[in-house]
């Protein structure tokens, strides 16, 4: 089988947090520093994309550290590119995952990473939507959204990695890499996600986050 590798992105500002949210601590290590671990787990080597003010500035896990480091760029997907140009040539599949989301466990790397060596050219996570969903213009409901067939959509995300090198190669814009693959006329399938990979959004995420990892018995 060809090489895993994973591309960890974390160059974002996060205006919306207040602040770098991937350096922030929860339960112990910093949200980047969980990503990261899991990463490692899953795959055979590991990118990092972090904000080019801080490449060699921030410490990352001595004991499993990526296999590079670089900087991101302006726009989410610019960062993605960023990271994918160091990831090597001869790899079978890349996964693209958010640090905002350090609680992403093993079965969901290994689900998606399985999803595409059976043939999709993109896995993707996704949990169903539980809340009702409606349509607004300014502040009146125009319509009340049928969720049966909505899915939110998490990272990491699987890609068969020429696909998503082929992709990236118009330096598109999307929210998640899977939109691009999908708009080349890639097959997109969904693997079950979990209700517990939160991201982090704003502060009170982080408390939400080491309560969990505090249930689920993390060291």
């Amino acid at each position: 089988m060809g090489a895993v590798w994973a591309v960890v992105v974390a160059a974002g500002s996060g205006t919306r947090f207040g602040g770098p949210k991937q350096y922030e601590l929860v339960h112990g290590r910093a949200v980047l520093d969980w990503s990261l671990l899991a990463a490692r787990a899953a795959c055979d080597g590991v990118v990092a994309v972090v904000p080019p003010a801080d490449l060699g500035r921030r410490p990352l896990p001595a004991s499993r550290p990526p296999d590079a480091v670089v900087a991101g760029g302006g726009t989410r997907s610019a960062s993605v590119r960023n990271g994918l140009d160091a990831v090597p040539a001869d790899a079978e599949i890349v996964v693209v995952h958010d640090a905002a989301r350090p609680l992403a466990g093993p079965e969901l790397w290994r689900a998606a990473i399985a999803a595409v060596r059976a043939g999709a050219d993109a896995a993707i996570c996704a949990v169903p939507v539980t809340d009702t969903v409606k349509r607004v213009e300014g502040v009146d409901v125009v319509a009340t959204i049928d969720r049966s067939s909505l899915v939110a959509i998490q990272t990491p995300q699987a890609f068969r990695a020429g696909a998503l090198r082929d992709a990236h190669a118009g330096a598109g814009e999307a929210t998640d890499d899977a939109a691009l693959v999908e708009a080349a006329g890639g097959r997109v399938v969904v693997v079950p996600g979990s209700p517990i990979n939160l991201k982090i959004t704003h502060p009170y995420d982080l408390v939400v986050a080491a309560a969990l990892l505090t249930f689920l018995g993390a060291p």
